[in-house]
């Protein structure tokens, strides 16, 4: 187990403090400790670890949160990632708790959208939108050629949702759709835990 000593938890809970209000200073204290026993977990003898590498990560969203597309998980983990180096630093983990947990319409589309944009060139293409559909969609043995009913979601999917009509979803077009119609924010894959799933209680006292 990692141990952080009273001093540094205390400074690196004010200092998160700062930058989220979705939690309170307790929660924090409890999300930073749970992070580095989480970070104890992945290291190695001789090898001390301070972020919280990918496969550690998506162990977390499988276990805690019942997420399993991987496709998924690896968006929820580049969006975490804020500086994009591969990595999850305590700052990066509560800040993204803290939408993904508690975050509102507007910062859970914003959440949503950088998921699903698989190569990260701010539009949504329908190849994206083909991969993460075809991904989580159940298939039926029966089907003849599964690809096919995908394609057709695919372009019912645009004709709701590609207010622009150029072919691609953009921020706007998404945030656009979901403000009409809620249930359209987690169109392409679940992105975010049940309400029912929460972190271990422990964090929580």
């Amino acid at each position: 187990m990692s141990i952080i000593k009273k001093k540094v938890l205390q400074d690196l809970t004010e200092t998160i403090c700062k930058k989220v209000d979705r939690f309170n200073k307790r929660e924090v204290e409890c999300l930073i400790q749970q992070f580095h026993e989480l970070v104890g977990e992945q290291s190695s003898p001789g090898r001390v670890a301070h972020c919280l590498e990918r496969g550690s990560f998506r162990g977390v969203m499988h276990s805690i949160f019942g997420l399993t597309d991987d496709m998924i998980m690896e968006g929820i983990f580049r969006t975490f990632d804020k500086d994009n180096d591969g990595f999850i630093t305590v700052e990066e983990w509560i800040e993204g708790l803290s939408i993904f947990i508690r975050g509102t319409l507007d910062e859970k589309t914003k959440f949503c959208f950088h998921v699903y944009d698989l190569n990260g060139d701010k539009y949504i293409s329908r190849e994206e939108m083909f991969h993460m559909l075809k991904n989580s969609i159940v298939r039926q043995p029966t089907e003849e050629d599964p690809d096919e009913g995908i394609k057709d979601l695919v372009d019912i999917t645009f004709k709701k949702m590609d207010h622009d009509l150029d072919g691609r979803l953009s921020f706007e077009d998404f945030e656009y759709a979901v403000r009409e119609e809620n249930l359209l924010l987690e169109a392409f894959g679940t992105c975010f835990p049940e309400p029912m799933v929460v972190l271990n209680e422990s964090w929580r006292k």
